[in-house]
């Protein structure tokens, strides 16, 4: 069985305080972006797991596509699978391309040994592998709260704009751009900044870890900047970064856009 890890863009990103067990509380919108990866999935005598395509560091049993299987197997003594992933989606991005395959391979062993587990179910297994992982069990923008594992639909949509998506040649740790962070609590939620005309978000809808990853990497800031130079509406960094996204209205302004760290342009189908 082959299926299509996507990735996401967070849509704002609020980082409220830090909690008692030592993890931040958020407050983001998730938007699925039709980039994938690709990843197959078949019943075997033994279990493996190959990698092509871009090169991803660790050893096999650390992979969450492997720690993915390893929990369901443990759970409901499914036999041995044969995976492989074509990794096309960078890391250190803030693109949840990981947490994408690890979800995804949640997602097809359900249907593979016919598990019969609910989307819920199956995103309470997902957010044991990681703390935006959940979300990409399901098929929608997504408000995240909590680690990013507390989730109900949002009321935002962006279909038929047209997205174009930027990384530079940096990676950016998750723990680094953590350093940069001043938690702030009691504002306007995202899904309420949203709700707002898109002409507006330039002014309101904010990530939380531009500030500290933009003194640390000033080429991502100018990607940014370029990006409204050409014409987007709204422009941002997704997650901890280092990817940037701008959103146009208008296909062949995005389209026209030429620069060496564009990975992905296309319409918004979500």
């Amino acid at each position: 069985m082959v299926v299509f890890p996507p990735c996401k863009i967070n849509v704002g990103l609020h980082v409220l305080y830090r909690r008692k067990d030592g993890y931040h509380e958020l407050d983001t919108c998730f938007y699925p972006i039709p980039f994938t990866d690709i990843l197959e999935i078949l019943p075997a005598d033994q279990f493996s797991l190959t990698i092509s395509g871009s090169t991803i560091e660790g050893k096999i049993e650390e992979n969450l596509c492997t720690k993915a299987f390893r929990l369901i197997q443990t759970n409901h003594h499914i036999p041995n699978v044969a995976i492989h992933l074509h990794k096309i989606l960078p890391t250190g991005a803030g693109l949840g391309g990981g947490s994408a395959d690890a979800a995804y391979t949640l997602l097809t062993l359900n249907q593979l040994f016919d598990l019969k587990l609910k989307t819920e179910e199956l995103a309470q297994y997902a957010a044991q592998l990681g703390s935006d992982c959940a979300f990409f069990c399901y098929q929608q923008p997504m408000i995240g709260k909590g680690r990013g594992e507390i989730l109900e639909p949002s009321k935002s949509w962006l279909k038929n704009y047209y997205l174009v998506l930027m990384k530079p040649a940096i990676h950016v740790s998750t723990a680094l751009a953590y350093q940069g962070i001043q938690p702030k609590n009691n504002r306007p939620s995202i899904e309420s900044l949203l709700a707002l005309p898109i002409e507006e978000w330039k002014n309101v809808v904010e990530n939380d870890f531009e500030k500290g990853v933009f003194a640390q990497f000033p080429a991502i800031q100018k990607i940014k900047e370029f990006l409204y130079d050409v014409g987007a509406i709204y422009a941002a960094m997704s997650g901890s970064g280092s990817s940037v996204f701008g959103i146009f209205a208008d296909e062949q302004k995005g389209k026209s856009i030429s620069h060496p760290d564009i990975i992905w342009h296309g319409w918004l189908t979500a």
